[in-house]
C-alpha cells in the first residue's frame, strides 16, 4: 500500500502550495501547509483507497467530515488526538 507523501507541492485547486506531514498515527495525519504567507494544519483521518492501492489525501470535499483545518498547531494536535480516539473506539 502506498503511503502519502512526507513533503510535496500542490497541484489544482492547491497549485503551488507546500504540504509538510508533521505527525503520522495509524489513524490520522497533520500537515503543515504553506501557501504564500499563509501556514495553516489540515488534520484528517487515514483513508486506504482499495482501488488505486494507497493512502488518500482529502479532497476538498472531505474537509469538515473526516478532514478538517485550523490555523493553531494547538488545535491541530487536538483534532489528531480526538481522531485517534474515534477510530480506536469504532475498530474496539
Amino acid at each position: 500500500m502506498k503511503q502519502l507523501e512526507k513533503n510535496f507541492i500542490g497541484k489544482g485547486q492547491v497549485k503551488g502550495f507546500i504540504f509538510t506531514q508533521i505527525k503520522k498515527s495509524d489513524n490520522a495525519y497533520i500537515y503543515e501547509v504553506v501557501d504564500g504567507s499563509n501556514l495553516r494544519y489540515e488534520v484528517f483521518n487515514h483513508k486506504l483507497n482499495t482501488r488505486f492501492g494507497c493512502v488518500t489525501y482529502p479532497s476538498n470535499k472531505a474537509f469538515g467530515i473526516w478532514a478538517f483545518t485550523t490555523p493553531s498547531f494547538k488545535r491541530a494536535l487536538e483534532i489528531f488526538e480526538d481522531l485517534s480516539i474515534v477510530k480506536e473506539v469504532n475498530n474496539g
